[in-house]
Protein backbone atom coordinates (compact mmCIF):
# COMPACT_ATOMS: atom_id res chain seq x y z
CA UNK A 1 0.00 0.00 0.00
CA UNK A 2 1.11 3.53 -0.72
CA UNK A 3 0.09 7.06 0.28
CA UNK A 4 -1.45 8.88 -2.70
CA UNK A 5 -2.37 12.13 -0.96
CA UNK A 6 -2.07 13.80 2.46
CA UNK A 7 -5.02 16.04 3.33
CA UNK A 8 -6.10 18.50 6.01
CA UNK A 9 -8.91 21.03 6.38
CA UNK A 10 -9.43 24.59 7.47
CA UNK A 11 -12.69 25.30 9.33
CA UNK A 12 -15.61 25.67 6.94
CA UNK A 13 -19.04 27.05 7.84
CA UNK A 14 -22.09 25.00 6.83
CA UNK A 15 -25.81 25.39 7.44
CA UNK A 16 -27.80 22.57 9.04
CA UNK A 17 -31.43 22.85 10.16
CA UNK A 18 -31.30 26.60 10.25
CA UNK A 19 -28.05 26.86 12.19
CA UNK A 20 -24.49 27.55 11.11
CA UNK A 21 -21.71 25.33 12.36
CA UNK A 22 -18.11 24.50 11.56
CA UNK A 23 -16.79 21.35 9.92
CA UNK A 24 -13.43 19.86 8.99
CA UNK A 25 -14.72 17.56 6.26
CA UNK A 26 -13.56 19.81 3.41
CA UNK A 27 -10.01 18.51 3.28
CA UNK A 28 -7.47 19.56 0.65
CA UNK A 29 -4.18 17.95 -0.40
CA UNK A 30 -1.01 19.30 1.23
CA UNK A 31 2.66 18.40 0.85
CA UNK A 32 2.74 16.32 4.07
CA UNK A 33 0.96 15.82 7.38
CA UNK A 34 2.16 15.13 10.90
CA UNK A 35 0.33 12.46 12.90
CA UNK A 36 0.04 13.35 16.57
CA UNK A 37 -1.35 11.09 19.29
CA UNK A 38 -4.94 12.33 19.06
CA UNK A 39 -5.12 14.30 15.82
CA UNK A 40 -3.39 15.34 12.64
CA UNK A 41 -1.43 18.52 13.32
CA UNK A 42 -3.13 21.60 11.88
CA UNK A 43 -6.28 19.74 10.85
CA UNK A 44 -9.67 21.19 11.77
CA UNK A 45 -11.65 19.11 14.27
CA UNK A 46 -14.91 20.94 14.88
CA UNK A 47 -16.57 18.38 17.16
CA UNK A 48 -14.18 16.45 19.38
CA UNK A 49 -17.00 14.29 20.72
CA UNK A 50 -17.07 12.38 17.42
CA UNK A 51 -13.72 13.15 15.77
CA UNK A 52 -10.12 13.03 16.90
CA UNK A 53 -8.96 11.39 20.09
CA UNK A 54 -7.08 8.14 20.67
CA UNK A 55 -9.23 5.93 18.45
CA UNK A 56 -9.88 8.47 15.67
CA UNK A 57 -6.59 10.29 15.38
CA UNK A 58 -6.34 9.98 11.60
CA UNK A 59 -8.72 8.79 8.86
CA UNK A 60 -7.64 6.65 5.88
CA UNK A 61 -9.64 6.03 2.70
CA UNK A 62 -8.82 3.92 -0.34
CA UNK A 63 -8.17 5.61 -3.69
CA UNK A 64 -9.76 2.66 -5.53
CA UNK A 65 -13.25 3.59 -4.30
CA UNK A 66 -13.16 7.04 -5.89
CA UNK A 67 -14.28 5.86 -9.33
CA UNK A 68 -17.38 4.17 -7.90
CA UNK A 69 -18.52 7.41 -6.28
CA UNK A 70 -17.49 9.66 -9.17
CA UNK A 71 -19.87 7.76 -11.43
CA UNK A 72 -22.74 8.41 -9.00
CA UNK A 73 -21.94 12.03 -8.19
CA UNK A 74 -20.57 13.37 -11.45
CA UNK A 75 -21.26 17.04 -10.73
CA UNK A 76 -19.07 17.30 -7.64
CA UNK A 77 -15.66 18.95 -7.66
CA UNK A 78 -13.54 15.84 -7.24
CA UNK A 79 -10.09 15.84 -5.67
CA UNK A 80 -8.24 13.76 -3.08
CA UNK A 81 -9.62 14.29 0.42
CA UNK A 82 -13.21 14.24 -0.88
CA UNK A 83 -14.30 11.76 1.80
CA UNK A 84 -12.75 13.79 4.59
CA UNK A 85 -9.76 11.48 4.77
CA UNK A 86 -6.35 12.61 6.00
CA UNK A 87 -4.62 9.89 4.01
CA UNK A 88 -5.71 8.65 0.60
CA UNK A 89 -4.17 5.18 0.30
CA UNK A 90 -3.56 3.12 -2.82
CA UNK A 91 -4.27 -0.57 -2.22
CA UNK A 92 -6.12 -0.22 1.08
CA UNK A 93 -8.68 -3.05 1.18
CA UNK A 94 -11.31 -3.24 3.92
CA UNK A 95 -11.69 -6.95 3.18
CA UNK A 96 -8.06 -7.52 4.19
CA UNK A 97 -7.08 -5.14 6.97
CA UNK A 98 -7.92 -6.34 10.47
CA UNK A 99 -8.94 -4.18 13.40
CA UNK A 100 -5.82 -4.15 15.55
CA UNK A 101 -3.30 -4.45 12.70
CA UNK A 102 -0.22 -2.26 13.19
CA UNK A 103 1.30 -0.44 10.21
CA UNK A 104 4.26 1.81 9.53
CA UNK A 105 3.28 4.83 7.42
CA UNK A 106 6.09 7.24 6.72
CA UNK A 107 7.66 8.07 10.10
CA UNK A 108 4.50 7.14 12.04
CA UNK A 109 3.38 3.85 13.56
CA UNK A 110 -0.39 3.36 13.62
CA UNK A 111 -2.99 0.77 14.60
CA UNK A 112 -6.23 0.10 12.74
CA UNK A 113 -9.16 0.95 15.01
CA UNK A 114 -12.63 1.47 13.56
CA UNK A 115 -14.41 2.23 10.28
CA UNK A 116 -15.87 5.61 9.48
CA UNK A 117 -19.60 6.03 10.18
CA UNK A 118 -21.07 8.74 7.94
CA UNK A 119 -22.97 11.70 9.38
CA UNK A 120 -25.07 14.57 8.04
CA UNK A 121 -21.96 16.65 7.27
CA UNK A 122 -20.93 13.99 4.77
CA UNK A 123 -24.39 14.36 3.22
CA UNK A 124 -24.01 18.13 3.04
CA UNK A 125 -20.71 17.82 1.22
CA UNK A 126 -22.21 15.41 -1.31
CA UNK A 127 -25.32 17.56 -1.70
CA UNK A 128 -27.79 14.85 -0.66
CA UNK A 129 -28.38 13.06 2.63
CA UNK A 130 -29.22 9.86 0.75
CA UNK A 131 -25.47 9.34 0.33
CA UNK A 132 -25.31 8.21 3.99
CA UNK A 133 -27.31 5.06 3.30
CA UNK A 134 -25.49 4.56 0.00
CA UNK A 135 -22.19 4.69 1.89
CA UNK A 136 -23.43 2.07 4.37
CA UNK A 137 -24.78 -0.16 1.60
CA UNK A 138 -21.55 0.04 -0.41
CA UNK A 139 -19.68 -1.23 2.63
CA UNK A 140 -16.22 0.25 2.06
CA UNK A 141 -15.84 2.89 4.78
CA UNK A 142 -12.11 3.38 5.14
CA UNK A 143 -10.65 3.26 8.62
CA UNK A 144 -9.52 5.38 11.52
CA UNK A 145 -6.20 4.65 13.21
CA UNK A 146 -4.63 5.08 16.61
CA UNK A 147 -1.18 6.72 16.53
CA UNK A 148 1.33 4.61 18.45
CA UNK A 149 4.34 6.64 17.33
CA UNK A 150 4.01 10.18 16.05
CA UNK A 151 5.58 11.11 12.73
CA UNK A 152 5.43 12.81 9.36
CA UNK A 153 3.69 11.20 6.39
CA UNK A 154 4.14 12.27 2.76
CA UNK A 155 2.73 11.21 -0.61
CA UNK A 156 4.48 8.08 -1.96
CA UNK A 157 5.29 6.82 1.55
CA UNK A 158 4.63 3.11 1.93
CA UNK A 159 2.06 1.66 4.33
CA UNK A 160 3.71 -1.51 5.59
CA UNK A 161 2.29 -4.17 7.91
CA UNK A 162 4.34 -4.49 11.11
CA UNK A 163 2.14 -6.73 13.24
CA UNK A 164 -1.02 -8.68 12.41
CA UNK A 165 -3.97 -8.41 14.78
CA UNK A 166 -4.73 -11.40 17.01
CA UNK A 167 -8.45 -10.77 16.46
CA UNK A 168 -9.66 -11.95 13.02
CA UNK A 169 -12.25 -9.32 12.17
CA UNK A 170 -11.79 -7.08 9.13
CA UNK A 171 -12.78 -3.45 8.90
CA UNK A 172 -15.57 -4.35 6.48
CA UNK A 173 -16.89 -7.13 8.72
CA UNK A 174 -17.03 -4.77 11.69
CA UNK A 175 -18.74 -2.09 9.59
CA UNK A 176 -21.39 -4.64 8.62
CA UNK A 177 -21.72 -5.66 12.26
CA UNK A 178 -22.59 -2.08 13.17
CA UNK A 179 -25.29 -1.56 10.56
CA UNK A 180 -26.69 -4.90 9.41
CA UNK A 181 -29.03 -7.44 10.98
CA UNK A 182 -29.03 -10.17 12.07
CA UNK A 183 -25.65 -9.71 13.70
CA UNK A 184 -23.01 -12.42 13.46
CA UNK A 185 -22.60 -13.81 16.98
CA UNK A 186 -19.04 -15.04 16.47
CA UNK A 187 -17.93 -11.66 15.11
CA UNK A 188 -19.47 -9.90 18.10
CA UNK A 189 -17.47 -12.15 20.43
CA UNK A 190 -14.28 -11.37 18.52
CA UNK A 191 -14.98 -7.64 18.47
CA UNK A 192 -15.70 -7.22 22.18
CA UNK A 193 -12.31 -8.76 23.02
CA UNK A 194 -10.42 -6.37 20.74
CA UNK A 195 -8.92 -3.43 22.65
CA UNK A 196 -8.15 -1.62 19.38
CA UNK A 197 -11.84 -0.69 19.51
CA UNK A 198 -13.06 1.90 22.03
CA UNK A 199 -14.69 0.36 25.07
CA UNK A 200 -18.04 2.12 24.58
CA UNK A 201 -18.38 0.60 21.12
CA UNK A 202 -17.61 -2.89 22.40
CA UNK A 203 -20.11 -2.44 25.23
CA UNK A 204 -22.83 -1.49 22.74
CA UNK A 205 -22.28 -4.75 20.87
CA UNK A 206 -22.64 -6.87 24.01
CA UNK A 207 -26.39 -6.26 24.08
CA UNK A 208 -26.72 -8.20 20.82
CA UNK A 209 -25.19 -11.36 22.23
CA UNK A 210 -27.74 -14.16 22.41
Amino acid sequence: MKVISTNIAKPTLISWRGKQEKTGIYKKPVSSIFLEKEAVKGDEISNRKVHGGEFKACYLFSSKHYQYWKERYRDLDWEWGMFGENLTIEGLDENEILIGDIYKIGDALVQITQPREPCYKFGIKFGDQKVLQEFVDHGYPGTYVRVLEEGEVKPNDEMTLVERSKHPITTRQFFSLLFKAPKDQELIKIAIENDALPLYKRDRLKVFLE
